[in-house]
């Protein structure tokens, strides 16, 4: 059975995943013990992660590595990065590669934890199969775009939920078919 390729992210009103300096500290103070939205359950439903350098390096500045429980494939050129733990790969791989390895240690439902160009990648390789955004009512102006590539794709709703702090959540699917012109 094939892999299903996750995009949960958060993003600004406008469209920004972080800051252009890539600082998410703009996502402070919407979340709370009481209300996670979401996040755990859909924690719980993944088997593994797939994320960029960038978002691997904010990650090892945690006090303690974020994802202790799920194997990570962490895209990377860069033979220089520490190992987080036992369970990261650091690897430079084409996105059907990187799937691939994923799949081979068991991950059937896997997180694309950031990274809009790595997003991009995985969408314009027709690997990505639902994007869960969740909208924080915060205008940044400018970031690090959502998706970091300009392709046009068809998504169809398939959930959405209003949260009491303002946020917006909305899970879609990626259509495989080519839009028409």
């Amino acid at each position: 059975m094939p892999s299903t390729l996750i995009y949960y992210v958060a993003a600004s009103l406008d469209g920004y995943i972080a800051r252009p300096d890539g600082s998410v500290d703009w996502l402070e103070g919407y979340g709370n013990e009481h209300d996670d939205h979401g996040y755990a359950a859909f924690y719980a439903s993944i088997d593994g992660l797939l994320m960029g350098r960038a978002t691997y390096l904010f990650c090892l500045n945690q006090d303690d590595w974020p994802y202790p429980d799920k194997p990570a494939l962490v895209m990377t050129r860069s033979n220089h990065l520490p190992h987080a733990a036992p369970q990261v790969e650091l690897e430079h791989y084409t996105p059907v590669d990187a799937l691939a390895s994923l799949e081979a240690r068991g991950c059937q439902r896997i997180w694309l934890v950031g990274g809009g160009s790595l997003a991009g990648n995985f969408l314009a390789a027709g690997l990505l199969d639902e994007v869960i955004v969740s909208i924080i009512p915060h205008l940044l102006g400018a970031g690090i775009p959502l998706f970091s590539i300009g392709l046009e794709q068809r998504l169809q709703l398939l959930e959405q939920r209003s949260f009491p702090s303002g946020i917006v959540q909305m899970r879609y699917q990626v259509l495989k078919e080519t839009p028409s012109p």
